[in-house]
C-alpha cells in the first residue's frame, strides 16, 4: 500500500511514468497499471493536493484488491482451517512454537515463512508482541559496567609458530560508553580475574554493578534470581565493593552496550594489524581505547566523545580503588584421595584423613594454598609450584609410625637412653639410614619392655663383643646377660655367639696349649 501511494504522489507531481519507474525502481508496466486505475477513477496529475493518508483512503476506494493482495496467497487455504487453534495458542506461545506444534501434532504442511506472513496479516497484535523492544532506562554515572568476551581472530604464536585464537575482553561503562579492551589467548579463571583488575586500574575506579556474561569463569550456574558465582569472581567483587549482576542466559539484550561494540572492536582495532606478542597487543589495545574509541563521536551521547564524558561526569563518582592490591587467586574443587593428598595446580598437598573421598574448595593464592570445607578452613600450606607437601599428622597414627620415627627422632631418643644406645643407633644410621631405620626403631622400642637401664647395658655388652645388631641386643636382654663380664672362662648360660668370635673359640686355644 505504501509503495502504491508513493507512485501516485510522484504521478500527481507531474513526473513522467518512465521517470517514476526509474526513480522508484519499479517496472514501467506496474506504473502504467496503477496510473490507469487513477485515471479511470477520474483523477489527473496536479488536480488534487492530498496527504499520504488521504491517498491511502483513495486507493482503497477504487482498488480494494490492493488491500487484500497479501491475503490471496497459495498457502492461506491450507492454514485457514487452523485459525481458531492459532488464535488460542498465540495468547501463550510464540509464532515459532505455534507453527512447530501444528506441524508436529496436527500435520500442518506450510513452511514457517508462510505461516509467519499469515499471522502478521490475520493477528497483527499478537504477531508483533514478540518484536517489541523496551528501551533500557538511563544508567547513572558510575553505576554499571557491561562485560563480555568477543572473538578477534588468529595470532601466529612466536614460540610454537602455530596460529592461536585471540579473544577480546571488553568492559564498557554504561553511562559514558568509555571502554577497556584486553586481547587474551586464554579465557580461564586467572585471565578473567586479571583483566578485571587491569580494567579497574585503567578507569581509575570501579563501577557499582558488573553485568557479565554467564561464563564459567564468572558464573558457575546461571539463574535470574540466585546465580551461583565463581568464588574467585565473588572474591574480586567483594574486594572492590562491586555488585555482581550476571546477564540472563541467552539474553544478549541484557548487556547491549557491550554486545554492540564487539564488531567495532574487531574491525577498528584488530583487523589488518600485525602483532608479534601478546604484550604488544595489550599495549596497542590501551592506546586504541584512549585515542580512537575514546575520542569517537558517539551517537547515543549526541556526538560527544566517550572519554570526555567519562572524564567530566563519571571518573569522580566511581568507587575508589582499595589501598591493598587484589591477590589473584584460583579456586578449584579437588577430591581427597585415599593417600590424603589433593592436587592443586601441579602440586600435591596433604589434608586430614577424615576428609578422604570429599571434594574440598581449594584457594590457590600467590603465597599460600588453603583448603575449605563448607566455608571453614581445614588446612593451609605454603604454595609450591611442583612436588608435594606432607604433614604426617594428617594420617592415622598407626599408619605412619614408621615415618614419624625418622632418623632424626631415633638419634634424639637414643641420646636420652644412654651413650651405648646412641652409639648403636649411630652405627645403624651411618650408612643406609632408611634401610636400617626399622632396626634402629626396634632397638629403641626395647626400652619400653626392658627399661632404659637394661637396654643401655645390653647395648654396651653388644658393642664390647663386636656384634651390635638388633638380634644380639634382644638376645642379651632375653637371656639377662647384659651385666656379665667379658672374660668369663666358663661356658656362658647364654648362647656362645653372644660373647663374640674371640670368646667363642678361646677354650680351643687353651686345649691346644695344654696338649
Amino acid at each position: 500500500m505504501l509503495d502504491v501511494v508513493e507512485i501516485y504522489q510522484h504521478w500527481n507531481a507531474g513526473r513522467p511514468k518512465a521517470v517514476i519507474a526509474e526513480s522508484l525502481g519499479v517496472d514501467p508496466k506496474t506504473i502504467r497499471k496503477y496510473v490507469k486505475l487513477a485515471e479511470d477513477a477520474g483523477l489527473s496529475p496536479g488536480a488534487q493536493a492530498l496527504s499520504r493518508e488521504e491517498w491511502s483512503e483513495l486507493v482503497r476506494s477504487f482498488s480494494p484488491e490492493l488491500v487484500d493482495a497479501r491475503r490471496r496467497s497459495l498457502t492461506r487455504k491450507v492454514i485457514e482451517p487452523y485459525r481458531p487453534r492459532i488464535e488460542e495458542m498465540l495468547e501463550t506461545n510464540t509464532i515459532t512454537t505455534v507453527h512447530q506444534r501444528l506441524r508436529d501434532e496436527h500435520g500442518l504442511s506450510v513452511g514457517i515463512t508462510s505461516f509467519r506472513r499469515y499471522c502478521w496479516v490475520e493477528f497483527p497484535d499478537e504477531a508483533n508482541r514478540d518484536k517489541v523492544t523496551v528501551a533500557r532506562p538511563d544508567v547513572e554515572a558510575g553505576d554499571e559496567a557491561q562485560i563480555d568476551y568477543g572473538f578477534l581472530g588468529t595470532f601466529p604464536d612466536p614460540v610454537t609458530q602455530k596460529l592461536r585464537r585471540v579473544w577480546a575482553f571488553v568492559m564498557v561503562l554504561a553511562f559514558s560508553r568509555h571502554m577497556f579492551v584486553r586481547p587474551v589467548l586464554k579465557m580461564d579463571q586467572a585471565s578473567w580475574t586479571a583483566t578485571h583488575v587491569a580494567a579497574f586500574s585503567y578507569f581509575g575506579g570501579a563501577p557499582r554493578r558488573l553485568v557479565s556474561d554467564n561464563l564459567k569463569t564468572g558464573v558457575l550456574k546461571a539463574d535470574i534470581y540466585d546465580p551461583k558465582l565463581n568464588k574467585s569472581y565473588a572474591e574480586l567483587a567483594a574486594h572492590y565493593g562491586c555488585l555482581l549482576d550476571p546477564a540472563r542466559a541467552l539474553k544478549p539484550k541484557d548487556k547491549p552496550r557491550v554486545e554492540r561494540q564487539m564488531p567495532y572492536v574487531r574491525d577498528s582495532f584488530y583487523r589488518g594489524r600485525n602483532f608479534t606478542a601478546e604484550a604488544e597487543m595489550a599495549a596497542g589495545a590501551l592506546k586504541w581505547c584512549t585515542e580512537v574509541a575514546g575520542m569517537r563521536r558517539h551517537r547515543s551521547l549526541e556526538g560527544a566523545a566517550p572519554l570526555r564524558v567519562f572524564m567530566a561526569d563519571e571518573l569522580g563518582v566511581l568507587l575508589p580503588l582499595p589501598l591493598l592490591p587484589f591477590e589473584l587467586a584460583t579456586w578449584s574443587s579437588p577430591k581427597v584421595g585415599p593417600d590424603c593428598y589433593v592436587k592443586v595446580g601441579r602440586a600435591l598437598y596433604s589434608v586430614s584423613w577424615h576428609h578422604i573421598g570429599k571434594n574440598l574448595d581449594a584457594r590457590q593464592g600467590q603465597r599460600t594454598v588453603e583448603m575449605f570445607e563448607n566455608g571453614k578452613v581445614v588446612k593451609t600450606w605454603a604454595r609450591i609450584e611442583k612436588g608435594r607437601q606432607t604433614d604426617y599428622g594428617d594420617y592415622p597414627p598407626e599408619k605412619v609410625a614408621f615415618f614419624m620415627k625418622n632418623p632424626a627422632w631415633c638419634r634424639h631418643r637414643a641420646s636420652e637412653l644412654g651413650g651405648a644406645v646412641a652409639e648403636v643407633i649411630a652405627g645403624f644410621l651411618r650408612d643406609g639410614a632408611l634401610h636400617n631405620l626399622r632396626s634402629a626403631q626396634g632397638v629403641i622400642r626395647l626400652a619400653d619392655k626392658y627399661g632404659p637401664v637394661r637396654l643401655e647395658a645390653a647395648c654396651r655388652r653388644a658393642v664390647e663383643v663386636g656384634d651390635p645388631g638388633y638380634r644380639t641386643i634382644k638376645g642379651i636382654l632375653v637371656a639377662g646377660t647384659e651385666t656379665e663380664c667379658e672374660n668369663r672362662a666358663s661356658v656362658p648360660e647364654a648362647p656362645a655367639h653372644l660373647h663374640g668370635q674371640q670368646s667363642l673359640f678361646s677354650h680351643l686355644d687353651e686345649e691346644e696349649t695344654a696338649g
